[in-house]
């Protein structure tokens, strides 16, 4: 196998397919990336069994070929070059590869491409097509609040709700749950809901760079179309929580408040609180809301207040520090709203605008103050 092909462009490809690859692995094949060159055409994939990707690369080709080769020792080399021309050589019977440059030579072992776990292909029964900014937003704004408990496995992953006029993606860990409705859609003729892990919404996020995105199904999997990129992922087959259950829908006590100024407040007290519980108090008054938080285990504690739209009565209330800068940081517009009810009931915080089409919805669980 040979062809030559800029290290710029090689070291996209691999750095977008890279976090396929399994840190470690009982099948040692599947550290490597399978190169497979037909016409001038390098398709390179990887696999961890349960994720499989693949991207096209345009190369100056020579000789077909295919040929598993070491990914974290190749991606590591082209990642050090300059902006040069690789002359790529790879004798497929000894599986002995050399990569040249104007100034060097790189040689490694590879092994056969028999060995690569093959990749079935791909039959989906439903097909939908979205924007590509659209989906890395909805992956965004949602993906920080899964869970990474194994032992509740449907929550380590996004629910993905697919409905004739909307897409609906949902997230939680327990603690604090998301929900990103998306109105600027339609699916032709199916609804259907499934939950996708984490890994690969996050590797779809990174490879959206075309303008339109399509999303297959079938079963067990889902295909994410990128472009020139082909991502599929096994599905998690788990039942969802009920989180329609769980959203409050008469908090009544509103807050407004200019997200910037309350969210770096909130990273400046959450260095005085407790490093075990991460535990902040929002003392609330008219127009006046105070963020505190104390240590005692060390004798730290700090204070700040901010002016804020508050009309309700006088109401204390602890949270998180942690998922409360989370979610903050998730807000687009400059002001937030913050809807209560009680000091031990969940909490919904939103944007003060919602954009076009959109419905965010963030709720954070708060925690029982210290006395």
């Amino acid at each position: 196998m040979k062809f030559s092909c800029s290290s710029t462009d090689l070291q996209r490809v691999l750095g977008n397919i890279g976090g396929v690859i399994p840190s470690k692995s009982t099948l040692p094949i599947l550290e490597n990336f399978l190169f497979q060159l037909s016409k001038n055409q390098l398709k390179i994939t990887a696999t961890d069994l349960d994720i499989s990707m693949t991207v096209a690369l345009d190369v100056d080709a020579k000789e077909d070929g295919a040929i598993a080769i070491p990914a974290k020792r190749l991606f590591e080399t082209v990642r050090a070059l300059p902006n040069i021309e690789i002359n790529f050589h790879a004798n497929t019977d000894t599986n002995k590869i050399s990569m040249k440059t104007s100034s060097g030579e790189y040689k490694l072992t590879g092994e056969s491409s028999e060995n690569f776990p093959s990749i079935p292909a791909f039959r989906g029964k439903e097909e939908v097509e979205v924007e590509s900014d659209s989906l890395r937003r909805l992956i965004t704004k949602t993906i920080f609040a899964v869970s990474s408990d194994e032992l509740r496995p449907a929550m380590t992953g996004i629910l993905l709700q697919i409905r004739k006029s909307e897409i609906r993606v949902v997230a939680t860990d327990g603690h604090r749950l998301v929900r990103l409705i998306n109105s600027n859609f339609s699916s032709a003729d199916f609804e259907r809901e499934i939950i996708v892990p984490v890994k690969a919404l996050n590797l779809a996020s990174k490879s959206a760079n075309s303008q339109k995105s399509t999303i297959s199904l079938n079963e067990n999997h889902i295909m994410f179309s990128l472009g020139d990129t082909m991502l599929v992922s096994r599905l998690i087959e788990e039942k969802y929580p009920s989180y329609e259950s769980v959203i409050p829908l008469e908090n009544d006590k509103v807050l407004v408040v200019d997200k910037n100024q309350l969210l770096s407040s909130i990273r400046r007290i959450s260095l005085y609180a407790s490093s075990t519980t991460h535990q902040i108090r929002l003392s609330l008054k008219r127009n006046e809301v105070s963020i505190s938080a104390e240590d005692i285990d060390v004798g730290s504690e700090a204070f700040e207040s901010l002016t804020c739209d508050y009309g309700s009565e006088a109401m204390e209330i602890g949270f998180n520090s942690g998922y409360l800068i989370d979610i903050l940081s998730h807000i687009d517009t400059e002001e937030a709203i913050i809807r209560m009810s009680s000091p031990t009931r969940a909490s919904i915080i939103q944007p003060f605008t919602q954009k076009d089409g959109e419905n965010l919805l963030m709720l954070v669980m708060p925690v029982r103050l210290n006395a």
